[in-house]
């Protein structure tokens, strides 16, 4: 698949124009926004509780930013439950495309600093990019629609300069069917919301626990390098 990417190159071009106080402070928004959002729905009870649709679209804000502390699943299967899923995936996924686009923004702020640039030009970089470029769509759409960690893509369209809208057209493309799919999950099936809260524990686990361990040990090595 060819990629024109004058259109993107031109775009980025000119946000990068901009005053860089500028765009820190569009990543602190949107840094701010979804902290406000996790903080907000682990405080009130109610709102875990809640069975309303509004808190499944602001939920998908902290659930699909960035790299994601919490898990989106266990929550589409408990709103399959009591809402036709077609309706959970169609607000599921207008949230998502949201994020991403915001996830897009994030990530383009990011990849400007200086670290992350010279991790840009390394060699290994370079070849996931260079094959990643081989078949964008086609890679997004896999990642969106498996259980593959999807936010190594996010970073991955912005260096290698994909288009938003086609980008966000695959997250739509591939989201959709899987949201339904966990939506007609809960809605058959019926899983307690026991099980569902344990589930959402669980995996929260997995996915923090490679950073927590990776941090911790390097805490250690501090330490012990101080001593």
């Amino acid at each position: 698949m060819k990629i024109n990417n004058n259109s993107y190159n031109s775009a980025k071009q000119k946000f990068e124009k901009k005053p860089s106080w500028v765009r820190t402070l569009i990543f602190a928004l949107e840094i701010s926004l979804v902290i406000s959002l996790l903080i907000i729905w682990f405080s009130f009870e109610g709102l875990q509780k809640s069975k309303n649709l509004w808190v499944l679209f602001f939920f998908s804000f902290p659930g699909e930013f960035l790299i994601p502390i919490v898990p989106h699943e266990p929550v589409l299967i408990l709103f399959g439950k009591f809402h036709p899923p077609l309706t959970v995936a169609f607000v599921a996924i207008v949230s998502t495309l949201i994020t991403e686009a915001i996830n897009y923004s994030a990530f383009n702020f990011i990849a400007d600093i200086n670290p992350f640039r010279k991790i840009r030009h390394r060699k290994a970089v370079e070849k996931i990019v260079n094959l990643f470029k081989k078949a964008p769509f086609l890679a997004v759409w896999i990642a969106g629609l498996t259980p593959i960690p999807f936010y190594p893509f996010r970073f991955l369209v912005v260096i290698a300069h994909y288009p938003l809208i086609k980008y966000l057209l695959a997250v739509f493309l591939s989201r959709t069917p899987r949201f339904f799919i966990l939506a007609l999950a809960g809605n058959i099936i019926k899983i307690p919301d026991y099980l569902l809260i344990i589930l959402f524990i669980g995996i929260t686990i997995l996915i923090n626990y490679p950073v927590v361990s990776h941090l911790l040990k390097k805490r250690r090595k501090n330490k012990k390098k101080a001593s």
